[in-house]
């Protein structure tokens, strides 16, 4: 069995082993029948790729388990699928098979997951599963030294983790769990919208085949409106039709009253005009996501925001990772192969000052007539 972050990547190693299996070796006798995921050998095993997934690897007899870039799975618990979790369930696959074996090749990562922990157990401990640590050079004599030394130059912590096989010190998490799970009101999962409220929104567009589109709408309460509450998180998973989550968009965003959403630069001019096409104005962001969530981080730790209960947005705000670049600015974004969409959104919401149209009572009554009706 091949597990990797995503079968496009597992694929990488399947290749691997179909060069060893139908090379010129004694093992291509064993080939039997061939798929794009899988190769069955006529001595009964099966060579295949899967998913990670703890609820995709259950119900098989497992011989071998190959995690490719372990490192790079998700770590946190409340993700789909944790990189512990995906171990844990196939751990009784092997359970059958004596002196079944669970390998793990990848290059290191952050200090945290399933393979920092099995490093600080097992590194130098003759009695426990075997750690072989190497870099690059050592490993792929090929690799020339003026390369390695050309990206040690570029960015000497990351090509210290990709080859010099070090945990990487620069990259930590961004806020702690902790204090997300603090904000979140248990049960509230949206709000409607309010008689006297000024609302704001933000939106991450997307074109549809690969990240989610996202909107966040939100408000400032409290006797200097320094309390922000988010009221409604929307997410669209791919695929979809950009215009037709627009269009839907654009109809949430008439309910609370909010004529204006700000966003940040994807697509040039197609996010305007399709919004405009709909009666809202889009603005583009002043700051880059690195700077909104700088700024969203007071909130969150000083208690002075309320976040809704929804799952993928917790694991996306505890998911985010703060790095340190060579000159010492931080950067802030989620890990590779994560998505920050929702945070994204709703980091953008809770920064943008007070502007719009306070919502009346009469307005909240016809909330759902068609916008050509409306007279405000």
């Amino acid at each position: 069995m091949i597990i990797a972050s995503d079968r496009r990547q597992a694929r990488t190693i399947f290749r691997y082993c179909r060069a060893l299996l139908t090379g010129p070796s004694t093992l291509r006798r064993l080939v039997g029948r061939e798929s794009a995921d899988g190769i069955e050998l006529t001595n009964g095993v099966v060579v295949e790729i899967h998913t990670a997934s703890y609820s995709a690897v259950r119900g098989y007899t497992v011989v071998a388990l190959l995690l490719d870039e372990l490192a790079f799975f998700p770590t946190d618990s409340e993700a789909a699928d944790p990189d512990e979790e995906v171990i844990n369930a196939a751990r009784p696959a092997m359970a059958t098979i004596p002196n079944a074996m669970m390998l793990v090749a990848s290059s290191p990562y952050a200090r945290r997951g399933a393979l920092w922990n099995a490093y600080r157990r097992y590194w130098g401990d003759d009695s426990g599963p075997l750690v072989w640590r190497a870099a690059t050079k050592l490993m792929n004599p090929t690799v020339s030294q003026e390369f390695i030394d050309e990206q040690y130059e570029r960015d000497p912590q990351s090509a210290a983790a990709e080859y010099g096989a070090e945990f990487r010190t620069d990259i930590e998490a961004f806020v702690a769990r902790e204090v997300v799970e603090a904000l979140v009101v248990p049960g509230r999962h949206e709000l409607p919208p309010l008689a006297g409220t000024i609302y704001n929104a933000f939106v991450d567009p997307s074109g549809g085949s690969a990240d989610s589109m996202t909107l966040a709408i939100g408000h400032f309460e409290g006797a200097g409106h320094d309390h922000c509450v988010l009221d409604l998180v929307r997410e669209v998973r791919p695929p979809f039709s950009p215009e037709s989550v627009v269009s839907e968009f654009a109809r949430t965003l008439r309910d609370y009253h909010v004529f204006t959403v700000t966003g940040d630069r994807y697509g040039g001019e197609w996010p305007a005009e399709r919004f405009r096409e709909h009666g809202i104005r889009y603005a583009v962001a002043e700051k880059p996501k690195s700077d909104l969530y700088r700024e969203f981080l007071p909130l969150l730790n000083s208690n002075r925001i309320g976040l809704l209960d929804h799952p993928r947005l917790i694991a996306q705000l505890c998911g985010l990772e703060r790095r340190t670049a060579r000159g010492g600015r931080d950067s802030i974004d989620h890990p590779p192969g994560g998505h920050d969409d929702i945070a994204n959104v709703v980091a953008g919401m809770a920064r943008r000052p007070l502007s719009g149209v306070i919502v009346t009572a009469e307005m909240v009554m016809s909330a759902s007539m068609p916008v050509h009706r409306r007279r405000w």
